[in-house]
């Protein structure tokens, strides 16, 4: 059975005559004709009761007839949602990213992406950077922001900016007169991290070796944003990524120290399936991060 033989089933229910049917579904009479008694003959049933000057649906015909018009429906629906696939920019992206970056970039990402594609509203998943390689491989996610390094087989990383790492201490802090401190110097204070299993804090214990010491007192949070609330109270300090740290993230009862030169940093970027079908998402995905406004980082873009 074919979708045309559906359509001329319904257009025959619906005139009520070979011939009115034929012309609405613009064939010769015989031709509908034909194809309807062969698809009643792949049924083996009757859907129709053909007398003189009249035809009619048989009780099953009227079953037959209906589920036609529905699938009809639902082919119409498949053809549709096929058109607005053409378009790259039409529909939802469903994008990950982790933790440490969501927050502070998504808000200014998205207002810049309405201007690029104004038609592609984010379906955002934040999470770890080990569930996000997953959710990218099962085909859970479009495209993911991460940290690099980030190697995956099948998928394509593009730089998008770095961001620094900066020394946070509470107003009041020996360390706050410093100008500069270097990686070796965040040590022996109560120091305050992340919970295993975050990249950003595994980047910390790479890029401050001393942290890691046994004299070095570590206490736990579990978002940049309580670790920062946690610094403001005076419980400790910490490193974080510039972002977390300006306008709005900033405190008055935060010190901000920068790292000595070569300042420990991370860098973002943009991570997808090789042979993603929107490619065209992903160019408006970097024309979003080429014109935001990233005054605490380095485009790379």
């Amino acid at each position: 059975m074919t979708l045309t033989e559906f359509r001329y089933i319904v257009a025959l229910a619906q005139e009520g005559n070979f011939s009115r049917a034929a012309e609405r579904c613009a064939v010769s009479q015989p031709s509908l004709s034909v194809a309807i008694a062969r698809l009643e003959e792949e049924l083996g049933v009757l859907l129709f009761e053909r007398g003189k000057g009249f035809v009619s649906p048989t009780a099953v015909g009227l079953r037959v007839v209906e589920q036609a018009r529905l699938a009809l429906h639902e082919a119409e629906r498949v053809r549709q949602i096929a058109l607005q696939g053409r378009n790259q920019l039409d529909g939802p992206l469903r994008l990950g990213v982790i933790h440490t970056i969501g927050p502070y970039l998504l808000p200014r990402l998205i207002t810049s992406l309405k201007r690029v594609a104004p038609d592609m509203p984010l379906a955002i998943e934040e999470n770890m950077t080990a569930n996000l390689a997953e959710m990218l491989t099962r085909n859970e996610v479009d495209v993911v922001i991460i940290a690099l390094p980030f190697d995956m087989p099948g998928v394509v990383t593009r730089p998008l900016y770095d961001e620094a790492f900066k020394v946070v201490v509470p107003k009041g802090h020996s360390w706050e007169g410093k100008a500069t401190i270097s990686p070796e110097e965040v040590a022996g204070d109560e120091i305050l991290l992340l919970k295993a299993g975050n990249c950003f804090r595994d980047q910390v214990l790479g890029a401050c070796p001393q942290v890691s010491s046994p004299d070095t007192d570590i206490r736990l949070g579990h978002s940049i944003g309580t670790i920062r609330c946690m610094v403001a109270s005076g419980l400790g300090v910490s490193v974080l990524p510039d972002g977390a740290l300006t306008h709005p993230y900033s405190s008055d009862l935060i010190s901000v120290i920068p790292f000595s030169e070569p300042q420990p940093s991370r860098r973002v970027a943009l991570a997808w399936r090789i042979g993603f079908v929107r490619p065209k998402a992903i160019d408006a995905l970097l024309a979003a991060v080429k014109g935001l406004q990233l005054e605490a980082y380095r485009l790379l873009l």
